[in-house]
């Protein structure tokens, strides 16, 4: 590439003197086939190998594929195969809550950095990739750059993929990036253990991101969340973490939930059909211990009209007067986990997608051999027998069935939770009903605990118990102080108060095992009713309060969810007391969380929240603090 493409861009100077190193070829891909070539390491080519010298060895990061529809990568490497949730660390002297660079290592990052640097001016190819981070079509699109070696050119295709990129022959004059990605595998070895490790450091005018490993979940995914939530932070805004779907139902009502959670809350999910029987028919649950299954039968099911997948950018210049909050998509593609996908038929619409794209798709963590079709439900193995619980496939929003483009206002923010099973014999915090509805009060405060859940498949956690993710589910990709990321939660939830809130577990409801069904029946559910405002003779407070409230009764297209499925205390199978074991888990869980937020800085009305909480508050003491249901 000749330095005239180059000079069209305002680079900081160390990218400029590794862009411009007479030993580099630098490549500015002008096509996603090019960058999928390269990522075969040529056009002949039908596997690659990404191999580094690591002090005279080589080591192999990574294996492509290709394949009759798209490329696939796998690393072997285990823990290269799901995102490290202690990957992030922070090198600079910002605000942050975060680990530091010189806490964790015991050391200025400044020599690592150089070191860096001179790493890619001795690569003899790189790949520069310019992109926007967020969503350029409708003017919220931040100047980035990645610099990747040519070698390891698949991470380039899933940047690309995931947020688009910028030709070289559309590269606009002055084009000047607000942040860098610099990828520099070999590091991970020969400074840190073999670990995931990505390295931010802040400015006001250019954020960094080192990425010394090569799964592009924590620095091509998170890493671009956390860019964007860094420029929010400066500008008093907030990219959630969320998936969006508009629902049209038979009867022609429409309803537009996002749904928050921590990764493997289901936000996926929510933007897909429910999984039909052979019969046609949903099954709600199964009962672990009799077996006895909960079916429900809906003939016609709504359309879905998918939004966002994962980060749903509320930037102030969508907001509207309706007092909904509005959002729009930060991604040109979805990064889809299909663990659930384990067989032919299990989910059409994807399937379809993945199986004949109408363009190259990039897969991870998929068995395939060069020339075949990549099979989404042919995961590869972690072990004999053992697949890998973290498959992926980016597929870009134009190959979506029904996608919605631009903003939307939201009539539902629901948030979702990974529940273990729980029963008499074994008391958990799995007593959450099919869906609960909360008062803005308490809605903020599950943001802020955002638990990571029972079973996560997404991300290498090997510690017992609940877990945190923290403000919003986006705590793990922010780099700055919770108390600043929970007041801007606060005041969005002020400022729209006519967006309701509700609560939906996956996994389990006390005794049954219910996937992600319990969300699909709630989806088609409001949607059917119109939304979430309901009149207080409809609900009940919930036994543990800071599950608000819960239904009644609840009727789907004449099937009648059973109570015990609405109200968990009501299983023969769980009991009152079980239940009551479970509420203190889930309540001491808050009360330790939210000690976290007990600092200088905490907007008034948020110290009142957390105080109800500490002070065992009633569902009532929540929703007079922002009444609105």
């Amino acid at each position: 590439m000749s330095n005239s493409t180059i000079n069209k861009m305002l680079l900081p100077q160390q990218v400029e003197d590794i862009l411009k190193s007479k030993d580099v070829e630098v490549i500015i891909p002008n096509s996603k086939q090019e960058l999928f070539e390269l990522a075969l390491g040529g056009k002949e080519n039908k596997t690659w190998d990404v191999i580094y010298d690591v002090n005279g060895k080589s080591i192999r990061e990574a294996y492509v594929v290709k394949c009759k529809n798209g490329i696939v990568a796998n690393f072997d490497d285990l823990s290269m195969r799901r995102r490290d949730p202690n990957s992030m660390v922070i090198a600079d002297d910002l605000p942050t809550d975060k680990p530091t660079y010189h806490e964790r290592f015991g050391e200025s990052f400044d020599t690592t950095r150089k070191e860096t640097f001179q790493w890619l001016r001795d690569q003899k190819k790189l790949i520069a990739l310019p992109f926007y981070s967020g969503n350029e079509d409708i003017d919220i699109g931040y100047p980035s750059l990645a610099i990747i070696p040519a070698n390891a050119a698949f991470f380039a295709a899933a940047l690309g993929d995931l947020q688009g990129f910028v030709p070289a022959n559309s590269i606009p004059n002055r084009f000047k990036p607000k942040a860098v990605i610099y990828v520099a595998p070999p590091f991970r070895h020969t400074k840190y253990d073999g670990k995931q490790i990505v390295v931010h450091r802040r400015s006001f005018d250019l954020h960094e991101v080192f990425s010394y490993n090569l799964y592009p979940g924590p620095s091509a995914k998170k890493g671009v969340y956390s860019i964007l939530l860094d420029i929010g932070e400066q500008e008093n805004w907030i990219t959630l973490h969320a998936s969006t779907v508009k629902i049209v139902t038979p009867y022609e009502l429409s309803l537009t939930i996002m749904h928050e959670g921590a990764s493997g809350g289901g936000k996926s999910e929510m933007t897909e059909q429910f999984h039909r029987q052979e019969d046609g028919r949903l099954l709600l649950g199964k009962n672990i211990l009799t077996d006895a299954e909960t079916l429900i039968n809906i003939t016609d099911t709504s359309e879905l009209y998918p939004v966002t997948d994962d980060m749903a950018l509320a930037h102030p210049s969508l907001q509207n007067d309706s007092n909904k909050l509005v959002v729009a998509d930060a991604e040109y593609s979805w990064f889809l986990r299909v663990d659930h996908i384990k067989q032919y038929g299990t989910d059409p619409e994807i399937e379809k997608s993945c199986i004949s794209p109408k363009e190259p798709l990039v897969f991870l963590n998929m068995d395939a051999v060069p020339d075949s079709t990549c099979l989404i439900w042919e995961h590869i193995e972690d072990s004999p027998g053992k697949p890998c619980p973290n498959p992926r496939v980016i597929i870009p929003r134009k190959l979506k069935k029904n996608i919605v483009e631009g903003a939307v206002e939201v009539d539902v923010r629901s948030f979702g939770v990974r529940t273990p099973p729980t029963t008499k014999d074994n008391p958990n915090y799995g007593i959450i009903g099919m869906f609960h509805i909360l008062p803005p009060a308490l809605a903020w405060l599950w943001r802020l605990v955002a638990p990571r859940g029972f079973a996560n498949p997404s991300i290498i956690d090997n510690t017992k118990g609940m877990k945190s993710e923290g403000v919003g589910s986006y705590w793990p990709f922010a780099t700055g102080k919770r108390v600043d990321q929970a007041n801007l939660l606060l005041r969005q939830i002020q400022h729209t108060l006519s967006t309701r809130y509700i609560l939906i577990p996956n996994q389990y409801i006390g005794a049954y095992k219910v996937g992600f069904a319990g969300q699909w029946a709630t989806r088609e559910y409001l949607s059917r009713r119109g939304g979430a405002k309901f009149s207080r003779d409809l609900l009940s407070p919930a036994r543990c309060p800071i599950l608000g409230y819960t239904m009644n009764s609840v009727k789907i297209d004449g099937n009648v969810i059973p109570k015990s499925l609405l109200q968990v205390n009501h299983q023969v199978s769980v009991g009152e007391a079980a239940y009551d074991e479970g509420a203190k888990i889930l309540t001491n869980f808050f009360k330790e969380e939210l000690q976290h937020f007990h600092v200088e800085g905490l907007d008034e009305l948020g110290k009142q929240i957390i105080n109800t909480c500490l002070n065992d508050g009633s569902v009532e003491d929540y929703y007079n603090l922002i009444p609105k249901l």
